[in-house]
């Protein structure tokens, strides 16, 4: 039986797949974001932007999603792509810290709507909370969920 060398974070954040690419909106997307045009982006499109926030600043992946959109002249960016990305990004700055390297994308200062912890980046919202309590933000419990609080003064301008 042959063994599939499966690809690393860094690897599948390379790979753009002919992304990033502008198509029509249409059938059930039409009805929730009307007449014109989406982009899907392209993996390091959405980490290029993660990586310009500032210690101590916050962005959210709709943010992320409306700086693509107005870059590639779109009425919107696909919601399910860059949240896949953001994901990549985040493990993929991961994988590059565990080997040593010092310039990593920092992923735990993407937050999702509402200023919501991402459960899935590396070491969970846990981590997420401890990184972002290093720059100083105040993460509390909300529910089963963590938001930061007041992250709205800390979103920097993309």
């Amino acid at each position: 039986m042959k063994t599939v060398k499966r690809k690393t974070w860094s690897e599948k954040l390379e790979n753009d797949k002919g992304l990033p690419k502008v198509q029509k909106i249409t059938g059930r997307l039409n009805k929730r974001w009307g007449e014109g045009t989406m982009v899907i982006p392209a993996p390091r499109e959405v980490d290029e932007i993660m990586r310009k926030v500032p210690e101590s600043k916050l962005i959210t992946i709709n943010d992320i999603r409306m700086a693509l959109a107005k870059k590639h002249k779109t009425k919107v960016c696909c919601p399910i792509t860059t949240g896949m990305f953001v994901w990549i990004a985040a493990h993929a700055s991961e994988e590059r810290r565990q080997r040593g390297k010092k310039d990593i994308t920092p992923y735990w200062r993407t937050l999702k709507t509402g200023g919501f912890l991402n459960e899935k980046y590396p070491g969970g919202a846990e981590e997420q909370k401890r990184l972002l309590e290093r720059e100083g933000h105040k993460v509390v419990r909300k529910g089963q969920k963590y938001v930061v609080l007041e992250y709205e003064k800390s979103l920097v301008q993309v």
